[in-house]
């Protein structure tokens, strides 16, 4: 009976810890669902979306907490970054960031082109600036670097990040999208980045546990 009242005890505590963790972040408060959930590129693993511009300089700010955060990701989490393109500026922002990609330099310039921009007031929407900054930052001959900036293959991506966008329903940056189904922004996180990210937290963890359930049944 006292083994019984004792797993009785701890039952009722884990229960509410979680209902203080489920009130702790509500639906329409912290967080949106989307209408339609958007596939995710790998079914297998929480999927986070970071939807940003190098042109954002909240984005900028943003980086140091979306870098601590992802490198303590679990396995079973995928992040990933999507541009947003809210005008032709943007557009070629993320053009730059599709051919980063492309040519294998993105983990040497991303940083980079943040500072360029923020912090050294460089305008690297004059492609021949652009062209200069990949040339010292990560060695990347210039003809390399317009050839991947002009592709098709980066043009196609660049589309495919315009359609996400509308899908995600994105009108800020920098935002997050857990999984395909919910969006958090700063307007929602009540200004804070830390909080942002404890939404996300809260958002991976209710999706393993139904991920979980899915599997039982």
């Amino acid at each position: 009976m006292r083994r019984f009242k004792l797993l009785l005890g701890i039952a009722a505590a884990l229960t509410a810890c979680v209902c203080q963790a489920e009130a702790a972040f509500l639906e329409g408060v912290h967080y949106e669902q989307l209408p339609v959930p958007v596939d995710t590129a790998d079914a297998s693993r929480v999927e986070v979306v970071e939807v940003f511009s190098y042109a954002c300089i909240h984005c900028y700010t943003f980086e140091p907490y979306i870098e601590a955060w992802r490198a303590k990701l679990d396995d079973d989490v995928a992040f990933r970054r999507v541009p947003a393109v809210f005008s032709p500026q943007w557009a070629e922002f993320a053009r730059m960031f599709y051919a980063a990609v492309q040519l294998g330099v993105l983990e040497q310039v991303h940083g980079g082109i943040f500072e360029a921009l923020h912090e050294r007031g460089q305008n690297l929407l004059d492609r021949s600036i652009a062209t200069r900054f990949f040339a010292t930052t990560a060695e990347v001959d210039g003809k390399d670097f317009e050839a991947a900036l002009t592709s098709f293959s980066v043009e196609g991506q660049v589309q495919r990040a315009v359609a996400a966008g509308k899908a995600y329903g994105i009108t800020g940056t920098p935002s997050l999208v857990v999984n395909g189904k919910f969006r958090i922004d700063t307007r929602m996180a009540g200004g804070s980045y830390q909080a942002m990210l404890e939404v996300a937290d809260f958002l991976i963890d209710a999706e393993r546990a139904l991920a979980s359930e899915e599997a039982d049944q």
